[in-house]
């Protein structure tokens, strides 16, 4: 889709606590909940001939901007993909400065949480993290767990099938009937038990994949590929997005009545 920006636009309601979005005059509806896989602060780095930890920094920053975006919006649940399973691959000496940032990072994030009060979610195994960072984590999530007005939820050491698999391990310890097993019953298992499955998810950065995130949650969720880095992805790139959805119709298996 072709987008005029000039044909973007925000407008404050009366408290000045939401932003409605419209595009060509037409009010746009915003997805409650969202999710984006934060791809190309590498990428970024290298087009610039910065270091990667730059990169990774340049990241964080994009990704305050777009939380407050998406609180002034009302998007209700903002999840995101910040630490794979599969990224204990990479160099000691990124992913130790990766855990330096993410600390100093998760500072900011209070900050913001606080200020909008959002409540603060970890999904997938923090407890694989340096004790340092872990208890930051805990710390974050226990000082925010009576905020309401958005779940932001970082998923960090996390990875789909490793998800799946411990969820299967707590049914088995459980004692679940198996036999008699339901989907709703399967998901209260999952570390997203809590967070409404997207109704879109985005992904950065040019490629074209979900990359082990949220494989059981996006079975019916919008997906949206952009060639923009995750840094140079700003509060208009979100616009684009949503504008986007906006024009999908969404069936979840079914047909439409076209005859209405």
């Amino acid at each position: 889709m072709e987008f005029n920006v000039d044909l973007i636009k925000t407008i404050e309601d009366d408290d000045k606590r939401i932003v409605n979005l419209y595009y060509d005059d037409k009010k746009i509806v915003v997805p409650e909940s969202l999710a984006i896989i934060l791809d190309g602060n590498g990428r970024y780095a290298k087009k610039h001939n910065l270091s990667r930890e730059i990169g990774h920094k340049m990241g964080c920053e994009a990704l305050e901007v777009i939380l407050e975006e998406s609180v002034r919006l009302n998007i209700k649940y903002l999840t995101v993909y910040a630490f794979s399973t599969e990224n204990w691959k990479r160099s000691e000496e990124e992913i130790n400065a990766l855990f330096n940032l993410f600390f100093i990072y998760l500072n900011k994030v209070h900050e913001k949480a606080i200020k909008n009060n959002v409540r603060i979610n970890f999904i997938g195994d923090i407890e694989k993290f340096p004790k340092k960072l872990s208890d930051s984590c805990k710390k974050l999530m226990n000082d925010t767990k009576d905020f309401n007005r958005q779940v932001f939820s970082i998923a960090f050491n996390y990875g789909s099938r490793d998800e799946i698999i411990r969820a299967i391990k707590k049914m088995y310890s459980d004692k679940v009937d198996i036999d008699n097993l339901s989907e709703s019953t399967f998901s209260k298992y999952l570390d997203t038990y809590d967070i409404k499955d997207p109704d879109l998810l985005i992904r950065t950065s040019g490629e074209c994949r979900l990359s082990n995130f949220l494989l059981w949650q996006v079975a019916y969720s919008e997906m949206y590929f952009t060639d923009v880095l995750w840094p140079e992805f700003d509060k208009m790139e979100l616009y684009k997005a949503i504008i986007s959805y906006n024009n999908r119709e969404r069936r979840f298996g079914g047909r439409l009545d076209r005859s209405k």
